[in-house]
């Protein structure tokens, strides 16, 4: 069906749209409350669309929707879209997936706290999305050692032998492994850190002063002294946090601005009146003139995974879609949220203090890259001197090997443009034609045949050819790959770097270069091969893991890929359910009576 034969079957229903380009790559992720009437309106020949909307409707060629029974589920459709899709032309929070997350693991039995990049449906709590992971490792030592929560990885199943670690003795663990504390007891703990990270923390420590005096009155002077130093160490961050408010709100303060198609999105947290916290987010695909609808993005995508939302939310202007978005956050705190952009007064300060707060946050980072492409054009540029190359190899394609004694034999191809990573072009190869026995350089002649052989077919993934190929390798990998490339017919400028002595192999030259350890082409090569060689050592991890997991658990009767997963999770490896009893086998979320004891007979019996 061609675009026009679609535009006039669209629905007058409410619904989410995607707009495509020529190769079906997703350009655009919009809602409507009338599919017909909003995706017709980007046709309009009298339409006054911004410059950005003139170059989407340009490369429009195809549109797909999905029909929704409500506009706010068409929101939540849009958000979880553009995730997936990561489109160019709308707003989205930049690499948001890799945000931090503090989780309280309280679907375990002792609960733990862990920096986790996703937050999932678990049946754990999160607190987050903050934007340093710094910080948040530092909170949770600060609250583990404070709570003296445990931070071990053992699956408690209460039939532990007793076993005091060194955290317990120095008193930073209550010791749940070794029975140390009840249940019930920790679990309290666990519930004073929630209030902590929920941004409650004078309640806290009000409650806590009332225990430590009640412990002293029964003349448990060891307990009161423990709550005496948490509340110490609580009352320490109090100290340095600011008093902005007198009415003892929960709020969130939002401030974004934007300059060349950078934004930055500024966050205050403000609980009972006092600023707890602060984040920024860089944003791609904001124009100055849509501030108002980058905003009601932001507030879509960043909610959407929050742990928690205020009852109130300031903004620095009028939002795009301000009903929408209000009844969207109403569904995820359940109850009444108020978005508002303050026109005087203590909140217009606010919010003011936040713009001025995103301004500084995006010229640190337009100083940054500046200086970072200045660092990388200037390493670039040496490296096309040190090498002898025609042209800046702004494109450099680098390969790997990886594998153990020739099993599960992998490679990698990393692509670093103009000195930075590009990890869309990334690819791995599970390399087809090897024998038994490992061979380097038949593997690397294998996987720049496939590589160049597929941008001769046409292959679009990987039509781009590099301005040069590195190579982990000393000549003999270097050889094998001109080998596969004269076999094509491809001329490409190629270098294998070394790792021991860290020299550069170049092709019809019989002695190696070696650059001054601190040159800043050496530099870049060296950075390039090493990721290359992490992409290749974490695929070929993966592949031997499913290969030793599938060999011990997926034979066994009854044992589904959940079931699998349920085991490995609570008993942390294969082993230690090989040396599991049989009641602990049962006692396994997922599992019952019977499957216990065909897993227990079929791994031996203990």
């Amino acid at each position: 069906m061609t675009l026009p034969e679609k535009l006039a079957t669209l629905p007058d229903r409410p619904g989410t749209y995607l707009m495509k380009n020529a190769a079906g790559h997703v350009l655009y992720v919009g809602k409507a409350v009338s599919l017909r009437s909003r995706v017709r309106s980007y046709f309009h020949a009298s339409a006054d669309h911004t410059a950005k909307t003139r170059r989407l409707v340009a490369e429009i060629a195809d549109i797909d929707w999905i029909l929704t029974d409500t506009e706010l589920e068409a929101l939540i459709l849009e958000c979880n879209l553009i995730k997936q899709h990561r489109p160019r032309y709308n707003v989205r929070l930049r690499d948001d997936k890799h945000y931090p997350y503090i989780c309280v693991t309280t679907a375990e039995r002792f609960p733990r706290l862990l920096l986790v990049r996703q937050a999932k449906k678990d049946g754990h709590r999160y607190f987050g999305p903050y934007t340093s992971s710094h910080a948040v490792r530092q909170s949770i030592a600060l609250l583990t050692r404070t709570f003296r929560l445990r931070n071990c990885s053992f699956a408690l199943t209460g039939n532990e032998p007793e076993k005091l670690c060194l955290y317990y003795h120095i008193k930073e663990c209550s010791g749940p492994c070794a029975a140390r504390i009840d249940e019930e007891e920790y679990r309290r703990s666990v519930a004073e850190v929630c209030t902590f990270l929920e941004g409650r923390q004078e309640k806290l420590v009000r409650d806590l002063k009332g225990e430590m005096a009640a412990a002293a009155e029964r003349l448990n002077f060891e307990r009161a002294a423990r709550l005496r130093d948490q509340i110490y160490g609580l009352e320490v961050i109090l100290e340095r946090q600011k008093v902005l408010t007198t009415n003892l709100a929960d709020q969130d303060v939002v401030a974004l601005v934007s300059d060349d198609g950078n934004a930055c999105a500024q966050l205050f947290f403000i609980r009972n009146g006092r600023l707890i916290g602060q984040e920024h987010f860089y944003l791609e695909g904001t124009t100055d003139e849509a501030l108002s609808a980058s905003t009601a993005h932001f507030l879509a995508q960043y909610y959407q995974d929050a742990a928690y939302v205020p009852p109130e939310i300031l903004v620095e202007r009028d939002i795009a879609e301000h009903d929408i978005i209000e009844s969207f956050l109403r569904q995820k705190r359940g109850k009444k949220v108020h978005v508002c952009a303050p026109a005087r007064g203590e909140k217009k300060r606010l919010v003011q203090m936040a713009a001025t707060n995103a301004t500084e946050a995006l010229n640190q980072l337009r100083a940054r890259l500046d200086a970072d492409k200045e660092r990388a054009r200037g390493a670039l540029t040496a490296l096309k001197e040190a090498l002898g190359l025609e042209k800046l190899p702004l494109r450099i394609e680098a390969y790997d090997i990886s594998h153990i004694q020739g099993a599960e034999s992998v490679a990698s191809m990393v692509v670093f443009h103009a000195g930075a990573p590009r990890k869309s072009d990334y690819r791995r190869f599970k390399l087809r034609t090897l024998g038994p026995e490992p061979d380097d350089y038949a593997a690397m002649k294998e996987v720049i045949t496939r590589r160049l052989a597929r941008a001769a077919q046409g292959d679009e993934k990987f039509h781009d050819l590099p301005d040069l190929v590195l190579i982990d390798g000393g000549k003999g990998q270097l050889n094998a790959a001109l080998e596969a490339m004269r076999a094509l017919q491809v001329d490409l400028p190629a270098v294998g770097l070394a790792k021991q002595y860290e020299e550069i192999y170049r092709p019809g030259e019989s002695d190696p270069l070696v650059l001054p350890r601190s040159a800043a082409a050496l530099h870049i090569l060296q950075r390039i091969r090493d990721e290359a060689h992490r992409f290749a050592l974490s695929y070929h991890r993966k592949l031997r893991s499913q290969r030793t997991t599938r060999s011990a658990l997926d034979a066994v009767p009854g044992i589904g890929p959940k079931r699998k997963r349920e085991l490995l999770k609570h008993f942390g490896s294969v082993e230690r359910i090989r040396r599991a009893p049989l009641a602990d086998l049962a006692a396994c979320p997922g599992m019952n009576g019977r499957v216990a004891e065909v897993l227990f007979n079929y791994l031996g019996g203990g």
